[in-house]
């Protein structure tokens, strides 16, 4: 018994396991760094490729010189009207125009948002009236414009501002209204009286759809213009356009339509540009 009591207490034990970790396979393939086009290149290619079909077919006779003017010949037109100085005075003249347009035309859209956005006796009194002028064709008014305001520079201005101001207005109103009431709240319970409310709470929740209708407003204002300098106009872009006709130089009728889509690129790029700088709170989806 006491041999088998000694054998039991020197039984040799069993080794503890040693410890496995485990690793999960991964099915994903290394990533590879893919080559990214800059974005400004992309932005230009859509452009540049329209350019090219547009020479190609040209070349192609598809389009005669009659009909349509190729982008060399374009160029080659831009160039003589430059060398004479006629395309810089032509230019500078219809800036002048729009700016003026466009100063009237937004000052008097906001103001109308506000007094309509703000007031319910201002929106029942203004925003029919409104409405209604705002589907009144632009062209039609014309001969009233015409009889109204003579045939100076001052119909032209006028033109441009009410292309200006629907746009401004609509989105400006629309701002007002979509702001968050719990905005308002929180405004109230810091102690903040109407006039406080408009400054610091209202007017900035409205600035994103006032820059979106200052955006479609620099597309109508730059559509109008040609419309407005067929006016008895001896200068601006719209007068070169007019000259052209006369002539067939579709050439010159190109390179003016030309530079109102470059000035209207460069306008609408100086609003992203505000809105990156006015609304850097708001972060909103980018694209995938």
């Amino acid at each position: 018994m006491a041999d088998v009591t000694l054998g039991s207490a020197h039984a040799v034990r069993p080794l503890a396991p040693a410890a496995v970790t485990l690793v999960r396979p991964s099915l994903a393939s290394p990533r590879v760094p893919r080559f990214r086009i800059p974005r400004l290149a992309r932005r230009f290619a859509g452009p540049v490729l329209v350019i090219a079909v547009w020479q190609a077919l040209c070349d192609a006779h598809v389009f005669t010189a009659f009909e349509l003017a190729s982008p060399l010949a374009v160029i080659d037109a831009g160039r003589q009207l430059r060398a004479d100085g006629t395309l810089q005075a032509a230019m500078l003249v219809s800036l002048e125009r729009v700016a003026a347009g466009l100063a009237i035309g937004v000052v008097a859209g906001v103001a109308l948002a506000v007094v309509t956005g703000l007031f319910w006796a201002g929106e029942d009194l203004l925003d029919p009236v409104l409405q209604a002028a705002r589907a009144v064709p632009v062209l039609g008014l014309l001969p009233l414009v015409i009889i109204w305001l003579g045939v100076g520079e001052l119909p032209k201005v006028f033109l441009v501002a009410l292309a200006v101001i629907f746009p401004v207005y609509l989105n400006t109103h629309a701002g007002i209204r979509g702001v968050d009431m719990k905005l308002v709240e929180a405004g109230q319970t810091f102690g903040l009286n109407r006039w406080g409310l408009v400054r610091r709470v209202i007017l900035p929740g409205a600035l994103p759809g006032f820059l979106v209708g200052l955006r479609f407003a620099l597309v109508g204002c730059w559509a109008i213009i040609v419309v407005a300098e067929e006016i008895n106009a001896q200068s601006g872009l719209g007068y070169l356009i007019m000259q052209a006709q006369t002539t067939n130089r579709t050439d010159i009728m190109c390179l003016c339509l030309a530079i109102y889509a470059v000035l209207g690129i460069v306008a609408d790029a100086i609003v992203r540009l505000l809105e990156r700088y006015l609304l850097a709170w708001r972060r909103g989806f980018k694209g995938a």
